[in-house]
């Protein structure tokens, strides 16, 4: 008998189940790779991916209880339009029994809501909040329609004043020449772990991409080299909060787990 392969890396480092509700996403990130896939696979347009779909079939549909942690959204993210239908479905997963993940970059009134309807349950919830640099000009170009810097710290603080396990994912990590002081700004408010990881596909992100966005490219390539990686891991990897994703963990020599969930 032949055994399958297990591809651990992305969500699956984090999770043994994704679950979503819309198609499209309104923060429209530049390296998006969700938006890529539904666009090489003709579901939809690149004009048509901010225009966030709810799938009310997804909205209301039951889940079990899963072997491990499940999170929730991996190919949108949870704005104003949207949500009433992502309590739904945490709610649903709540009720099963699960731990859930609950990736954003958040907005404050959302996170203010779900800490709000999700008091009962913190002991299920875990936010992690993806805020992969401190300049509003760097966040503003990759991700346009994304939160600033200031309202994903305030829901970070937010959530972790509410008494719920907090985290951050730094990935991908868009201005590393400052990630210093990104971990020392971010740390006294997270409970859990923080992520730092590469931009992955940057060959990809090439192939259409005007000499603006080239330049962008070629300064996160500049900010992400062996060398680089290298030092911040020897800078930060005696901090217990710090967590590695897969591609850092091969530069550095760290093994990859062989399960799907099991980085947590």
């Amino acid at each position: 008998m032949i055994k399958k392969s297990i591809k651990c890396e992305g969500t699956q480092e984090w999770s043994v189940k994704t679950v979503n509700c819309c198609t499209g996403c309104s923060h429209d990130c530049l390296y998006c790779y969700a938006k890529e896939m539904a666009v090489r696979r003709k579901q939809l347009t690149v004009g048509q991916w901010p225009l966030e779909r709810v799938r009310e079939k997804d909205v209301y549909k039951s889940h079990k209880k899963y072997p491990g942690q499940v999170m929730f959204p991996s190919t949108h993210d949870i704005t104003d339009s949207n949500l009433d239908a992502c309590e739904n479905v945490i709610w649903r997963l709540v009720q099963a029994g699960n731990q859930i993940l609950i990736v954003s970059k958040p907005h404050f009134n959302c996170i203010e809501q779900l800490c709000v309807f999700l008091r009962s349950y913190r002991d299920q919830i875990l936010f992690r909040f993806s805020i992969g640099a401190r300049d509003n000009r760097i966040l503003s170009f990759w991700e346009p329609n994304a939160p600033s810097y200031d309202v994903r710290k305030q829901c970070l603080i937010h959530a972790c004043q509410a008494g719920f396990r907090t985290s951050v994912s730094v990935e991908p990590m868009l201005d590393s020449a400052n990630i210093d002081a990104l971990v020392s700004d971010l740390l006294p408010y997270v409970t859990h772990s923080i992520w730092i990881g590469t931009m992955n596909h940057l060959v990809r992100l090439e192939k259409h991409a005007d000499p603006v966005m080239l330049q962008a490219i070629d300064n996160v390539r500049q900010g992400q080299t062996e060398t680089i990686i290298k030092a911040i891991y020897r800078r930060h990897k005696d901090n217990p909060m710090i967590r590695w994703k897969k591609e850092i963990k091969k530069i550095v020599g760290i093994p990859i787990p062989k399960q799907n969930g099991l980085d947590i």
